[in-house]
């Protein structure tokens, strides 16, 4: 759980003092100091949208944002929330560390309380949100503003859209309504696939992606403050995509774990509460965070083979690693393993600099939890369909004893 709001508008004040620069999605139109002791102080990168090279360009911090004089307010927030996929946790995790800072927060589920994806978590303890003071709610984003009526908002976190059609209808309504501060969770999966790692604020993105066309859209519509997160993937309780899932149903069975590649690839896995907390420093600091873009991401990379080793050691048992080419055995890499095969990784630079965030993601210790809860739910018993890994096996000759 982060620390209080106040707290971390503290913290990210000194870190703001300590730092006098900041991530900005434009370039500034100040001149770069020719004093090499001030410039060498000054030369931070840009967020621009169109920052292809690695190379960067001054922006310094203006000094208001180092200060949470009516930052450290509560807020009335709304969020409006996936309905399911990996980033649905988010919404329930902010939600909560809102509530328990004393913020007023209504959460806006898209579709019907009554549909079968509300069986699953995190949808299945939104009573616990409910209890701690929380509104709960289910509609069409294109309907917001009947859905949730006359209610006035702060501050506005869109965890559902993946591209302007979705994002837009929300995104206006705000405008229209006179929230102060618009978030919006993004896509590290935008980013263009590059020979240096990680990826960082400011590198290169996909222009025909739907993330994109939605961070665009929301720098122009001039709200007082806005950000931009770029997750990769998630783990924690409550999850509503299979991620370490997918290793613990292999090893408890005894199965190979079919890896694709080398397993040398490199990925970035962070625990719900480390892009809570990130979210919550930004309704924190409105002023320091406007205009940025944030890798909403942990501060550490993980090899597919060393995920193996961590999940294994989490429930106790050995795991066999079995290698293979997707394209010589025939399938599609993204139906048969839950990363995408390659070097993919993010680094939350803007978040510590911007900010004064922290990573608290531990993966042994998170996945010990998430083992643990695996068993408590009775997951390693339940019948899991293995026909991709078996047609990988098959084609490898790999023995399966189970």
């Amino acid at each position: 759980m982060s620390a209080s709001l106040a707290a971390a508008a503290a913290t990210a004040m000194a870190t703001s003092f300590q730092s006098q620069c900041s991530y900005s999605l434009f370039p500034s139109p100040l001149p770069t100091p020719q004093n090499p002791f001030f410039r060498r102080r000054f030369l931070y990168r840009s967020l621009s949208f169109h920052a292809s090279p690695r190379p960067s360009l001054l922006v310094p911090l203006a000094s208001a944002a180092a200060t949470p004089s009516a930052e450290a307010k509560k807020q009335r927030v709304l969020i409006v929330n996936a309905d399911s996929g990996g980033h649905a946790v988010i919404g329930f995790y902010f939600a909560r560390d809102l509530l328990g800072a004393g913020h007023e927060v209504t959460i806006l589920t898209v579709g019907d309380e009554g549909s079968d994806k509300m069986k699953k978590p995190p949808f299945t303890r939104f009573l616990e949100l409910v209890s701690a003071g929380g509104r709960t709610v289910w509609g069409e984003p294109a309907d917001v503003g009947k859905v949730v009526g006359s209610d006035g908002f702060d501050v506005v976190l869109d965890n559902n859209g993946k591209d302007l059609d979705a994002v837009k209808p929300v995104a206006d309504w705000a405008k229209s309504a006179g929230v102060k501060q618009f978030l919006f969770i993004s896509s590290a999966g935008i980013y263009k696939t590059g020979d240096e790692f990680p990826h960082i604020e400011g590198d290169p993105v996909k222009d025909d992606a739907g993330h994109v066309a939605v961070e665009r859209y929301i720098a122009e519509l001039s709200f007082s403050s806005w950000a931009t997160f770029r997750p990769q993937y998630i783990i924690g309780s409550g999850n509503n995509k299979d991620c370490e899932e997918w290793f613990f149903d292999r090893i408890v069975r005894g199965r190979p774990i079919p890896i694709p590649g080398s397993g040398m690839q490199l990925t970035n896995i962070s625990h719900v509460r480390d892009l809570s907390s990130m979210l919550s420093l930004a309704i924190a600091n409105p002023i320091a965070s406007s205009n940025k873009i944030f890798n909403c991401v942990s501060d550490r990379a993980v090899t597919f083979n060393g995920l193996v080793k961590l999940c294994a050691r989490a429930a106790g048992l050995e795991a066999k690693v079995v290698h293979y080419d997707p394209t010589s055995v025939g399938v599609d890499a993204r139906k048969a393993f839950p990363f995408r095969n390659m070097h993919f990784y993010a680094e939350p630079r803007a978040a510590k600099e911007v900010l004064g965030w922290r990573s608290s993601t531990n993966l042994p210790v998170d996945l010990q939890e998430r083992f643990d809860e695996y068993v408590r739910i009775g997951r390693d018993k339940k019948q899991i369909n293995f026909d991709v890994d078996k047609k990988i096996l098959e084609s490898l000759k790999a023995p399966v004893t189970v």
